[in-house]
C-alpha cells in the first residue's frame, strides 16, 4: 500500500496557505485507515484547496463549481465499495452548492464532505460567499457584510447529517483524528475546515473556540454555535 500519496507535482498555494496542513492531514487519515489508494475516489470543487487533485495520488475527479457533491453521490451509487470524499470551499459547498449539501444530508448518503472555510471566495480575489461574517468587509461588501452567515454545520444538523464536526486546520493532529473518523462513519459525514485566506481575511487567521469533550446527543444543542470544535455529533 502507498504510505506517502504524494504526486510529482508540488503545491503552488501562497506562503502559509492552509491548504498545505489540509493536504498532509487527508493523506495521514486515508493512510491512517488502512485504504488502497484504488479504492479512494475524491471529488473536487472549483477553489483553492480543489487544487489538491494534482498533488495526492488518488482517484480524482474536478467537477463544477458547487457540484463535487453530486458527483461524489454518483461515484458511490455506481460502486458501493469505494470509499467517496466530496472536497469544496465555503463558495462551493454553502453557495453554488447549497442544495446539494441539504439533499445529501438528508437522505443519509455515504459520503464524506470536507468543507474548507476560507470565509470568501478566496480564489477569485476575496469576493463575500454565503459563509462571510456580517460586517467583514471585501472586495465585494466595501461596508461590511451586511447578512449573516451560512453555516454547512447548521444546513446539515437540520437535514439530518449524522455525522457533523468542525476543526481549525492548524491543528494538524485533531484535523486528521476527525477526518479518518468521518471517513470510518456510515452516513453523511461532514468536516468544516476553519481554514482563513492568509490574503484576504487575515483578521480571521486567529480563529477561538473550545473543544468539545464527546459529541452531542441532541442536534439542537449546537445549532447556531460556531465557536465549537470537535466531533459534534455521531449518530
Amino acid at each position: 500500500m502507498n504510505t506517502d500519496l504524494s504526486t510529482p507535482n508540488l503545491p503552488t498555494w501562497c506562503p502559509g496557505c492552509g491548504g498545505y496542513s489540509f493536504l498532509t492531514a487527508v493523506k495521514k487519515a486515508i493512510i491512517k485507515n488502512n485504504l488502497a489508494p484504488k479504492d479512494v475516489v475524491i471529488t473536487y470543487d472549483i477553489g483553492c484547496s480543489a487544487n489538491m487533485v494534482n498533488f495526492i495520488n488518488l482517484c480524482g475527479f474536478a467537477t463544477l463549481h458547487g457540484r463535487s457533491i453530486p458527483v461524489a453521490v454518483g461515484v458511490k451509487t455506481a460502486n458501493p465499495k469505494l470509499t467517496v470524499i466530496a472536497q469544496g470551499g465555503d463558495g462551493g459547498i454553502v453557495s453554488e452548492g447549497g442544495n446539494h449539501l441539504v439533499h445529501a444530508s438528508q437522505r443519509n448518503d455515504d459520503i464524506t464532505v470536507l468543507v474548507n472555510n476560507n470565509y470568501v471566495f478566496a480564489l477569485t480575489t476575496g469576493q463575500a460567499s454565503s459563509a462571510t461574517p456580517k460586517g467583514l468587509k471585501t472586495r465585494t461588501t466595501l461596508q461590511g457584510n451586511p447578512f449573516e452567515p451560512l453555516s454547512a454545520i447548521d444546513l446539515a444538523v437540520v437535514s439530518g447529517g449524522s455525522f457533523l464536526a468542525r476543526t481549525p486546520v492548524s491543528d494538524l493532529n485533531k484535523t486528521t483524528e476527525i477526518i479518518a473518523k468521518a471517513i470510518e462513519h456510515k452516513g453523511f459525514s461532514l468536516v468544516e475546515i476553519i481554514q482563513p485566506c492568509v490574503i484576504w481575511t487575515k483578521e480571521l487567521l486567529k480563529p477561538s473556540g473550545q473543544w468539545v469533550k464527546e459529541p452531542f446527543t441532541k442536534r439542537e444543542s449546537f445549532l447556531g454555535r460556531h465557536d465549537l470544535w470537535g466531533i459534534l455529533y455521531n449518530k
